[in-house]
C-alpha cells in the first residue's frame, strides 16, 4: 500500500484517467473528490458488499455522492 500526505487541494493521480483531490480536511475527517471516467465503479468501501451478495442490487446513493459529469 502507498501511503501519502496531502494538503487541502492537492491531487494524487492514479494511471492515465483517475485524479483524487483533496476538498477539505476537517478534525478527523477528509472530503475527497475523485475524478474517473464514466465506465468506471467508484464506491465507499462500506458499499462493496452489494456487489458479491446480490449482483443484481444497485449501488446505494447518498447525499454525499457525486456523479461524474465530465
Amino acid at each position: 500500500m502507498l501511503v501519502l500526505s496531502r494538503k487541502e487541494t492537492q491531487r494524487i493521480r492514479v494511471g492515465d484517467s483517475v485524479v483524487v483531490t483533496i476538498v477539505k480536511v476537517s478534525g478527523d475527517k477528509v472530503r475527497v473528490g475523485i475524478e474517473a471516467p464514466s465506465d468506471m465503479l467508484v464506491l465507499r468501501d462500506e458499499l462493496e458488499p452489494w456487489a458479491t451478495a446480490d449482483a443484481a442490487a444497485p449501488p446505494l446513493l447518498t447525499t454525499d455522492v457525486a456523479v461524474n459529469v465530465a
